[in-house]
């Protein structure tokens, strides 16, 4: 039996959500961080997220206008042919001449089959550094953010024409407006409200965990690591967000293809403490078939399901099993 005082606390809490649909909606009144509360109830805001927050509207207007660079992007890269960059960033000074496996300094991929408990990989650090900050909504919706608008973001940022900087700002624009792959569903998430909306259009629920990797330790030399622990976190849909060097936080976030997202536990030789995301594929029929992943394993599109690990600031969004 619902007595007069529970009806009214039902209308209450009723108008309370509906207050907060509301204001989530109208995103421009709030922080990017209390749009997170709001949307996500369930999920925290990941430290890599929280620690480049603003948090006051003049902090973005004190910011420097310049373009953030990480350290890696393979994550992102799967669906192009490799290019001579990325694939001389990755070889070894001194190949091998008989082993076409041995040339390589490390492998940004490798198969399933070698997540396995006491493996001992050779790997660079996965602290990417890309420190560019998020911006509200609202104030990145008021910056053109197009290829056929280059010249006014250009100005926008105070960047001369000819630099690094203007291609790099050039090449992310232009990599947000690739078409998405068949079955694969993408988005370039240009603030933190965009990436929660996509994350629960993709997943379709707000009831999310939010995972990244952890790093304890700054050397980016590359060291031998040894797996200690592999937890499969989930085996289905997720959608994962790559960060992208751009004037503030800019993701590429996509997903719809068979996954499997594993937690792996280990520590390099220096002591260095790693959680790696590791996000493997099933289905590789429609990657490039000169792509780097290719490249490296000397195998073809269908091979075995591959996998890759996220850099510290790659965000992936998982069905909350709870």
């Amino acid at each position: 039996m619902i007595t007069k005082t529970n009806s009214m606390k039902l209308q209450l809490l009723h108008s309370t959500i509906f207050l907060l649909n509301f204001i989530a909606s109208t995103h421009g009144a709030i922080s990017p961080e209390v749009y997170w509360k709001i949307k996500l109830p369930n999920a925290q805001i990941p430290k890599v997220i929280k620690d480049l927050l603003p948090q006051t509207d003049d902090d973005i207007l004190g910011t420097t206008k310049k373009v953030y660079y990480g350290l890696h992007q393979h994550g992102a890269w799967i669906f192009h042919a490799a290019t001579d960059d990325e694939i001389r960033e990755i070889k070894t000074e001194n190949p091998s001449q008989s082993d076409h496996q041995d040339n390589f300094l490390y492998k940004p991929y490798f198969f399933e089959k070698e997540l396995v408990k006491g493996k001992v990989i050779n790997f660079p650090s996965l602290k990417n550094k890309n420190e560019a900050p998020f911006w509200p909504r609202k104030f990145v919706e008021s910056i053109p953010f197009s290829s056929k608008k280059i010249p006014q973001i250009l100005n926008y940022f105070s960047i001369n024409n000819n630099s690094k900087d203007a291609k790099t700002i050039e090449e992310t624009v232009k990599v947000c407006e690739e078409p998405a792959m068949k079955g694969e569903k993408r988005k370039c998430a240009t603030s933190l409200e965009s990436m929660v909306d996509f994350g629960i259009f993709m997943l379709g629920t707000n009831n999310v965990k939010v995972v990244t990797t952890e790093v304890q330790g700054e050397n980016q030399m590359v060291q031998k690591y040894t797996i200690k622990e592999v937890e499969l976190m989930a085996d289905g849909l997720n959608m994962i967000c790559h960060k992208l060097n751009y004037a503030y936080a800019v993701h590429f976030c996509h997903g719809g293809g068979g996954t499997k997202t594993y937690m792996v536990s280990m520590i390099g030789v220096d002591g260095t403490k790693v959680k790696a995301v590791s996000i493997c594929h099933k289905d590789t029929s429609l990657w490039n078939p000169k792509g780097l992943p290719f490249v490296v394993l000397n195998a073809k599109p269908g091979a075995p399901s591959i996998c890759h690990y996220l850099q510290d600031d790659q965000i992936v969004f998982l069905p909350s099993v709870s």
